[in-house]
């Protein structure tokens, strides 16, 4: 079992930065791969970026290349996503998720059981 909790979320200027952190508890989260995916109003929930367990490697969807970065720190049961040039399209819903022991990155959302309970961003123009 993997518990997650997101913070980080909020109100920011287009262009501006900021970072989402989500706290695991449970063993298994070091030996989890982690996501973030993200839903805005009216739309499907959409993959974000994800990292491997071991933090060797990284995937993003295109509209977020260059500008956001996940990380991870298997010693503090962390996840992070810094995200930076914001832009009023990022605004959204964030949710932190852990899924199974993969050699890479995963964006599909069915390969993860473990999901937090999402922090609001949002983007103004």
């Amino acid at each position: 079992q993997v518990q997650l909790v997101e913070s980080g979320g909020g109100l920011v200027q287009a262009g501006g930065s900021l970072r989402l952190s989500c706290v695991a508890s449970g063993r298994s989260f070091g030996t989890s791969s982690v996501g973030w995916f993200r839903q805005a109003p009216g739309k499907e929930r959409e993959f974000v970026a994800a990292i491997n367990w071991s933090g060797s490697m990284t995937f993003s969807v295109d509209s977020v290349k260059g500008r956001f970065t996940i990380s991870r720190d298997n010693a503090e049961n962390t996840a992070a996503l810094q995200m930076d040039s914001l832009k009023p399209e990022d605004t959204a819903v964030y949710y932190c998720a852990a899924g199974g022991h993969y050699t890479g990155p995963r964006s599909d959302p069915r390969d993860y059981a473990y999901w937090g309970q999402g922090t609001q961003v949002t983007v103004s123009s």
